[in-house]
């Protein structure tokens, strides 16, 4: 059973970019064959973990408010399969250093593809979908929505990073200037993309690196500055790109609550002031968003009463983690999954100074970056972004050292 789930994940990477419903039945199909394999062994060693306690809890909370608000229940029942799934990444299919090994290439690869696709596209104006850029000025890579940038990042961090690092640390001069080539090609390829938080979370990424790897320094801040003659020229070179990543990122952070962005933090407050303990059931945001009963303002942050209405607040997914959990199942669950996101943060970076391993360490980043509260992202309700956040945080947990008892399971497998 392990080897056909390690046969299942390594592909994972280009299943979130071509094939999400099999990324979805890969996720669900890992997750029932490890509960298979604790029935059989009799080992349930890894319920007892902190972050698992706050998963539990969060999915209990859910499923009570779905049950109350008299839908969702099913799903919500399911959705503790993502939680399931990163156990099994945790314990039995990447705690072997090779298979970690096999699935970053896999991700390099994914990366250097994606890379490939939107210098492609700039270049030739459609890629080889026939497809051009989206609406708004993104470019779409070799895929045929505007995915392209997340992708990037959740295939970067982990594929390409380390890279650069051993570089830096291992070639002297030589090794710097690689990486520094290798960096700044990723954030130019971002700004062609033309994607704001996705170029927020590279430049947060590049940050980190550059504060806890000495030799990386000067390649990040190098990085940084070239790539804002990058930005400084875009209005040349994709003007496209400007206008979405300079004068409407300012527009909207001058008129956040009037934003698209600002109006969806109005309306998923609103829901979850209304409704603060059990909120409005699985996926409650969506059904509830046209409910003129939340076609209100926040008092309370200086935004009036009565702005937007319908025309605005509306859509699948308020576009943050929390915001989701809280419009789910009201503030418990918001409480729930920050609780969650900081036992996961607190194992991932265990040690990770003194392990001296990029991709740990890059992998240790990735779960910052993804977890991170203040940011605009998809829904993890739905693929690819279930299957990114999912298998990164698995993957970061999975570098952790775990107890001997359970290597000893894994060797007799």
């Amino acid at each position: 059973m392990r080897r056909i789930a390690v046969g299942l994940v390594i592909p994972m990477p280009l299943l979130l970019l071509y094939a999400l419903a099999p990324a979805e039945i890969v996720m669900t199909a890992v997750a029932v064959l490890f509960a298979a394999h604790c029935l059989l062994r009799r080992d349930w060693n890894w319920l007892r973990q902190g972050w698992v306690g706050a998963a539990g809890l969060l999915w209990v909370q859910i499923m009570l408010a779905s049950f109350i608000a008299g839908h969702g229940v099913a799903q919500a029942a399911a959705f503790v399969r993502y939680f399931v799934f990163v156990a099994a990444l945790q314990h039995w299919v990447l705690p072997d250093p090779r298979m970690r090994q096999i699935l970053a290439r896999a991700y390099g690869a994914v990366a250097v593809w994606l890379v490939a696709g939107c210098w492609q596209q700039y270049l030739c104006g459609r890629n080889f979908m026939g497809y051009g850029r989206w609406a708004d000025g993104a470019l779409l890579g070799p895929l045929w929505a505007p995915r392209a940038g997340h992708a990037l990042v959740m295939t970067a961090l982990p594929g390409l990073f380390p890279l650069a690092i051993d570089l830096a640390r291992r070639e002297g001069a030589r090794g710097r200037v690689m990486a520094e080539i290798l960096l700044l090609g990723l954030v130019v390829t971002m700004v062609l993309i033309a994607q704001r938080m996705p170029l927020l979370h590279l430049l947060l990424a590049m940050g980190l690196c550059g504060l806890l790897v000495p030799r990386l320094r000067a390649v990040v801040g190098a990085t940084v500055a070239l790539g804002a003659g990058a930005v400084a020229l875009s209005p040349l070179l994709a003007p496209q790109a400007y206008h979405k990543l300079v004068l409407n990122f300012v527009a909207h952070m001058q008129g956040f609550a009037d934003s698209p962005y600002g109006m969806l933090f109005i309306r998923a407050g609103v829901m979850i002031e209304r409704h603060p303990l059990f909120g409005l059931g699985f996926d409650g945001f969506r059904h509830a968003c046209p409910d003129p009963a939340y076609f209100h303002g926040l008092p309370w942050l200086g935004v009036g009463e009565g702005v937007h209405g319908a025309a605005g607040g509306c859509n699948l997914h308020p576009h943050n983690f929390y915001l989701l959990m809280g419009t789910m199942g009201g503030v418990p669950a918001m409480a729930l999954f920050a609780a969650f996101a900081a036992c996961v943060l607190t194992r991932a970076w265990r040690g990770v100074g003194a392990a001296r391993d990029p991709q740990r360490l890059m992998l240790a980043v990735t779960c910052v970056v993804v977890l991170w509260p203040l940011q605009s992202t998809s829904s993890l309700l739905t693929q690819p972004t279930a299957g990114w956040l999912f298998m990164a945080l698995g993957w970061a947990l999975a570098c952790v050292p775990v107890a001997s008892h359970l290597q000893s399971v894994r060797g007799r497998d």
